[in-house]
């Protein structure tokens, strides 16, 4: 069946800053199974990335709680990454978005993670709901 994924991995990490490593390590791991090249293993890692910084930043304010990673490879080389948290959630997505957008007062955030997360994925969507959580999913083809 082409929309059952050949491949799936689950992951739950603590929102740790030490985690952004991990979730990336495991996620292009999984993803070099279908032989991505160079570049698109870059994009991958990055996209991820700002999607795990995002959630301990962000979501948990540097608090506790955890961030669930969802990865799924198809037959057609589709990859699909599902990020997910339970933290404060997103007021306004579209604004938040927007380009340098940032909600950072301490100026060490630049306000580019869902543009970065953007231009290295084929597909991106965020959802979210304030005090429920919020949803990154990203879609990368492989192997074109």
């Amino acid at each position: 069946m082409k929309n059952k994924p050949v491949n799936e991995i689950k992951i739950t990490l603590s929102a740790l800053p030490e985690n952004e490593a991990v979730a990336r390590g495991c996620i292009s791991h999984f993803a070099s199974r279908a032989d991505p090249t160079v570049t698109e293993l870059a994009d991958i890692r990055c996209a991820v990335s700002e999607a795990v910084t995002n959630c301990v930043v962000h979501a948990y304010r540097g608090g506790s709680g955890d961030i669930y990673i969802n990865a799924r490879l198809y037959g057609d080389g589709r990859l699909t990454i599902r990020i997910a948290d339970k933290g404060c959630g997103i007021p306004d997505v579209a604004l938040a978005m927007t380009p340098l957008y940032t909600t950072d007062r301490d100026g060490e955030r630049s306000g580019m993670g869902f543009a970065i997360m953007q231009s290295f994925c084929d597909k991106l969507k965020v959802s979210s709901r304030v005090g429920r959580g919020t949803v990154v999913f990203m879609e990368k083809y492989l192997r074109r």
